[in-house]
């Protein structure tokens, strides 16, 4: 009989071993992170779990990927970071999954438990209030302070994470805790209950008879359509209102690009933003009518307004509006409900075309088609066949059955507006907060997702350098996903935008390297393309197995806004 060596004992648990069992056994299949000093306790518990880990180069990379994991599966993306500056790097990518409603359960450590409370002990990485740094941008902050507290935090976060709207939380747990051996049994079920928002009865009954009352309905769906999963509801709702449908630039997919009552996603002009003016009575749902979804605040509504949204915080933020705090799922279902036992609209055209000797409003369907002819004559019209083909050319090269991340970048602006992402929750981009890096390291949490698709990332090479590590994460774990950059020698939209307004750019120009080069050296295959070959070798670059790049060298311009006319 062999003796054991004196160094090999059998593992106790610790605070760790808790914390993996509890997301475990709340369901978590796939955690995202990168270690530090401070969190080991919990990654090394990570080797003893079910859990898949994904590990990347930089902690707001694995924030990134978290979100469109979370925006991708519709449930929660745990992220594992450590303390102080890991902690930190994470924020930019927190206050995107805030903005685009993604639930990421960020899990950070802390110094011991002797260094917390503003006492200055010299711990590394301390900070006077961790937390702190972190209520302004998620939706719930939580704290274990010792190991039976884990279990119940963890599901406390996870609740708050799924609960209507959606949107990240952070926890965070000392070290000395996730380290300390504990007596506990393991953890087997969790209950998380994520609160489910009803509308009002009263509401729904009130927003129905507006709606079918109404001459000229319309429809705004934003991000929170998508969110919820209500594009079937969304959808029975318009055809029985014959009410056309414009999608924000968040709630892309949520309505078929291609239906007859598809206003598309052209907010950022003028005659689209009149159209949705003209409207008797605008409906409103998953969207705040914010910034970009108002056409840079010049939209100002005739008619009634009704709006349903989650947050509650940007119910009636910036409209007028019979407001409806629900999940647009829930909200839409007993709209369309309601409004069918009201029987068919009457759309009025006819008794209009008789009072105006036959010269009444066009029929819904007419209207759009009419509306989307004038946009396309306004973007004929500004020489910009270059940027049309390049899209169309992505559009043409990606599958149907694919999804898209797009970076902070002058192809992406055009996305927003023109691309027709051809399924629903197939477009991903950072439009809600804004920051750049998002469009690569989000597709990677596209394809750990789904591993069976290809993904497409976009991004301009500014900021393809916040994200440039990443490929090493895409070689290591063999990701399907092909990495489009164009090259424009820097900043580009900023290079625009700056010109424009003060005749000549600067700090936007850049020195960048060799993508091509630079790919290869990670062992990524990567092609130089042109706006001519784009179409092919994007095709042949998603047909392939693993991660590659393609690099356009372009130099893109922006359709004229119009809310600079208003």
């Amino acid at each position: 009989m062999s003796t054991p060596h004196p160094t090999a004992t059998r593992h106790r648990r610790n605070g760790g071993d808790l914390v993996v069992e509890s997301l475990a056994a709340l369901g978590a299949g796939t955690v995202f992170g990168l270690p530090g000093q401070h969190a080991l306790g919990v990654f090394d518990a990570l080797r003893r779990s079910a859990l898949r880990y994904v590990g990347l180069r930089v902690e707001n990379n694995a924030g990134f990927a978290a979100d469109a994991y979370a925006r991708a599966t519709h449930g929660v993306a745990p992220l594992l970071v450590s303390t102080g500056p890991g902690a930190l790097m994470t924020l930019a990518a927190l206050q995107e999954a805030a903005a685009g409603s993604a639930a990421v359960l960020a899990i950070g450590s802390q110094v011991p438990l002797a260094g917390i409370g503003g006492g200055r002990h010299g711990y590394l990485h301390e900070l006077t209030d961790q937390s702190a740094s972190f209520r302004g941008v998620v939706k719930s902050v939580h704290t274990a302070r010792t190991a039976s507290q884990i279990p119940s935090a963890v599901a406390a976060a996870w609740e708050s994470a799924l609960s209507a709207p959606h949107g990240p939380v952070w926890l965070e747990i000392p070290q000395d805790v996730l380290l300390a051996e504990v007596d506990i049994p393991p953890v087997m079920q969790l209950d998380a209950n994520p609160r489910e928002l009803l509308p009002r009865p009263e509401l729904i009954a009130a927003a129905a008879d507006r709606l079918t009352r109404a001459r000229r309905p319309v429809i705004l769906a934003g991000g929170g359509v998508v969110r919820a999963g209500a594009e079937a509801e969304l959808l029975a709702l318009a055809e029985r209102l014959r009410a056309p449908v414009a999608t924000t630039f968040g709630g892309k997919g949520a309505f078929p690009w291609e239906h007859p009552l598809s206003l598309r996603s052209w907010l950022e002009d003028r005659y689209t933003t009149s159209f949705l003016e003209d409207a008797d009575t605008l409906l409103v749902v998953g969207s705040g009518l914010g910034e970009l979804s108002s056409n840079y605040h010049t939209f100002r509504p005739h008619g009634q307004v009704v709006q349903i949204e989650a947050d509650l915080g940007k119910l009636e933020s910036n409209h007028a509006a019979l407001g409806i705090h629900a999940d647009a799922r829930a909200a839409l279902a007993a709209l369309a409900k309601e409004v069918a036992e009201r029987g068919p609209r009457d759309t009025g055209a006819d008794e209009e075309a008789e009072e105006d000797g036959g010269a009444g409003a066009p029929a819904p369907e007419a209207a759009v088609s009419a509306l989307l002819a004038r946009v396309h004559d306004r973007i004929a019209g500004q020489q910009l066949d270059l940027e049309q083909r390049i899209l169309a050319s992505v559009r043409d090269a990606l599958p149907d059955g694919a999804v898209s991340c797009w970076d902070m970048t002058i192809l992406a602006y055009w996305a927003w507006s023109a691309f027709d992402p051809r399924r629903t929750n197939a477009l991903h981009s950072a439009q809600g907060a804004g920051g750049l890096g998002y469009g690569f390291p989000a597709a990677l949490g596209v394809a750990v997702a789904d591993p069976t698709r290809p993904v497409l990332a976009v991004s301009g090479d500014g900021g393809a350098m916040y994200s440039i590590a990443e490929l090493a994460t895409a070689r290591q774990y063999d990701l399907p996903v092909t990495w489009l950059i164009v090259d424009d020698g820097g900043y580009g939209i900023l290079r625009e935008y700056m010109t424009d307004a003060f005749g000549e750019a600067t700090g936007t120009e850049l020195t960048r390297p060799d993508f091509v080069a630079l790919a290869g050296s990670f062992g990524v295959p990567a092609v130089r393309t042109s706006p001519e070959r784009l179409r092919t070798d994007l095709a042949a670059a998603l047909a392939a197995p693993g991660p590659s790049v393609v690099v356009l060298p372009a130099r893109l311009r922006m359709f004229a806004p119009t809310h600079l006319e208003s």
